[in-house]
């Protein structure tokens, strides 16, 4: 009875993340380029039993295990729909990729939204104001800017129709994006588990391509998520009537004698 208690609050802890991260999935629905998250779970420490012993399962006849923990939750980096803005500054990554700013501590991270500005040094920046890390400078008498999905910056001025390269967008991407870590804001910092960015040009080796006047979506599904909640609420109910039950159980055994 005392495994049971045990097993069925390592389940209710479980399960609570698993609310809370879909939670948080559904609340960012609208968000621009938002990415989902998953939650992975793992067994606790299974216990040998007939023919066993605790310490390992070789030789074992059966095994009961320990309850449930999380291991891991795991950005989904799926694709969002491409949704067009008509507005010169905003920018999607068809495909693979992320941009790559800087941090105020001057440490880099990287994003994939695309919602851009110019700010008052010239600077194109994100929303948020961070600066691209390619550090862009757009001339004070520019008229408009023309991204290629290639990633060249060109600028039209008053009086001219030719365009005047002012920048080039490279796109970084990771070995392994699942590793990255979320710092918020859709912003994403490298680890030792993603590797170190690589950087390319966008439409080669892998990498999206730029749409200029686009921004991406979030990859949230509410269909999916509401599913995933009422299996994740079921569970934890699951676990709490186990609880409820083992604490009956330990009850009626501590009554048997007065």
């Amino acid at each position: 009875m005392s495994d049971a208690l045990f097993i069925s609050a390592t389940g209710m802890h479980a399960q609570q993340t698993q609310v809370d991260t879909i939670a948080n999935n559904l609340a960012n629905l609208n968000t621009t380029a938002f990415r989902k998250s998953r939650v992975a779970f793992e067994p606790l420490m299974p216990v040998a039993m007939q023919g066993g012993n605790a310490l390992g399962l070789e030789g074992a006849d059966s095994y009961k295990g320990m309850g449930a923990t999380v291991s891991a939750v795991i950005p989904d980096f799926s694709a969002g729909e491409l949704k067009q803005t008509q507005r010169d500054l905003d920018l999607a990554i068809d495909g693979r990729g992320f941009f790559e700013v800087q941090l105020p501590d001057g440490s880099l991270a990287y994003s994939r939204q695309g919602a851009l500005r110019v700010d008052r040094d010239g600077t194109l920046v994100t929303a948020s104001g961070l600066p691209l890390s390619a550090r862009i400078s757009v001339p004070g008498d520019a008229q408009s800017l023309v991204i290629e999905a290639d990633g060249r910056v060109r600028a039209k001025f008053e009086g001219s129709d030719d365009l005047s390269e002012v920048g080039f967008l490279e796109i970084a991407q990771f070995v392994s994006e699942r590793n990255l870590k979320p710092m918020g804001d859709s912003l994403y910092l490298a680890t030792p588990e993603s590797g170190d960015a690589s950087y390319g040009r966008p439409g080669e080796n892998g990498a999206g391509k730029l749409a200029q006047g686009y921004l991406e979506s979030s990859n949230v599904q509410m269909v999916e998520e509401m599913t995933s909640l009422m299996v994740a609420q079921r569970a934890y109910e699951a676990n709490s009537k186990v609880l409820m039950a083992a604490d009956e159980m330990l009850g009626i055994v501590n009554n048997l004698r007065r």
